[in-house]
């Protein structure tokens, strides 16, 4: 059975690039649009590498500094916590 994390971040990370790519579909249609607050929330909760990988695939949030700003945020606060947890696990 895979490690409880990583299928997290897997899960998480589809369910970004699903978000991701109906919120892009909804921009060009000027149809209901997904909450930004409900994708940071998402890139939170582990979807981060799946949010990052959406925005470049799709091309989508990466014009808007206030958003890309804050997910690399999300980003860094994951890789600061990996850090710490590989840190504190070794000893």
């Amino acid at each position: 059975m895979p490690d409880p994390l990583l299928l997290a971040y897997g899960v998480a990370s589809l369910l970004a690039l699903i978000l991701f790519g109906f919120d892009k579909l909804a921009a060009r249609r000027n149809s209901r649009r997904v909450p930004e607050a409900t994708l940071h929330l998402v890139e939170l909760l582990c979807g981060v590498p799946g949010a990052l990988l959406a925005q470049q695939l799709f091309r989508h949030k990466r014009s808007k500094p206030s958003f890309y700003l804050v997910s690399w945020a999300i980003a860094a606060l994951h890789v600061a916590l990996w850090a710490l947890y590989w840190r504190e696990a070794r000893g």
